[in-house]
């Protein structure tokens, strides 16, 4: 029997040693699941190991080819970037080495009822009322990037979030090098007519950021007391988070590295759209396609995803 490729792991890095700490219990719980994988992680920037010195413990242990995993959020300047730079120079480093590249973990709905669930308990149990959401404003708080693409994963991630959860919005910040920031954020949520905010931080561990995020939520609250804010906690290493990297990794291992299906109304049961899972799909059929003879069968049978198999 073939050895399965290894597991490599890949995170920020974190000035902050409870964050740092978090992200290995996290590869030392992966590796306890996955006994008959070799598993490793490390780090790109800020805090030991080194994504290096990780790839250098799988090569010592007999590993020659490993499907690497961005333990991200959000597809930025590291996913995108950095890690594949280093990557690359560890393949330099060890002759014989092979690797595939995963993808980045969100918005995944999976993710999205954790961060449900974070809601909650912010506004103080599960078992709130479709009312008492319909007066709640969330502010999903992203870590920020130079880069568009990225900050529009969170806003795809937030839109997400309010689809059919029945908050009555769901606004976006940025706690660095990205606008708006929380209290702009916050501001913007009030001028929309928010009477209670819970600001939730779109974040895998604890660390700087989202502690940066709780203590500009805390000094917009004591200067806006008329408003209700509260603060959810990160998502954590919840059971969600280890199953999905473990489809992140068999993904990266099968070479399916398909467009975003994560968040397809027709693959996965998403909140008010169910019923819309496994739908047949029919082409739309355009008056100047050969064979339509302008019929003008319009706009209102078919989806752009194609057949029903969904096969992107």
């Amino acid at each position: 029997m073939t050895t399965p490729p290894a597991l490599l792991i890949a995170g920020h890095g974190t000035r902050d040693e409870a964050g740092a700490a978090a992200f290995r219990d996290f590869v030392q719980e992966l590796a306890r699941r996955n006994p008959e994988l070799p598993v490793a992680g490390g780090f790109i920037e800020l805090s030991p190991p080194p994504l290096g010195d990780a790839v250098t413990d799988l090569v010592e242990r007999g590993v020659k080819r490993f499907a690497a995993v961005p333990l991200m959020l959000v597809s930025a300047g590291h996913a995108k970037g950095d890690i594949p730079a280093a990557l690359t120079r560890e393949k330099e480093r060890h002759p014989g080495i092979s690797y595939t590249y995963g993808r980045p973990l969100g918005p995944h709905p999976s993710l999205l009822e954790v961060l449900e669930r974070r809601l909650d308990e912010a506004l103080g149990g599960a078992s709130r009322t479709p009312d008492d959401r319909a007066d709640v404003t969330v502010l999903l708080v992203g870590r920020g990037s130079t880069d568009p693409d990225a900050n529009a994963e969170v806003h795809k991630a937030a839109r997400l979030l309010w689809e059919g959860r029945g908050y009555a919005g769901v606004e976006t910040a940025f706690v660095s090098l990205a606008a708006p920031d929380v209290p702009s954020g916050l501001d913007r949520c009030v001028r929309l007519g928010a009477k209670r905010i819970v600001v939730l931080p779109y974040f895998l561990f604890t660390g700087i950021l989202p502690d940066r995020v709780q203590q500009q939520t805390d000094g917009w609250a004591a200067a806006h007391p008329e408003i209700e804010v509260r603060s959810a906690d990160v998502i954590g290493p919840e059971e969600e988070l280890l199953d999905l990297v473990m489809e992140r990794y068999r993904e990266a291992v099968k070479g399916d590295l398909r467009m975003n299906c994560d968040s397809c109304v027709y693959r996965i049961a998403l909140p008010g759209f169910e019923d819309k899972v496994g739908l047949p799909q029919q082409p739309h059929f355009h008056p100047d396609d050969d064979g339509d003879h302008g019929h003008g069968h319009g706009h209102g049978h078919g989806h752009h995803h194609g057949s029903h198999a969904h096969s992107h």
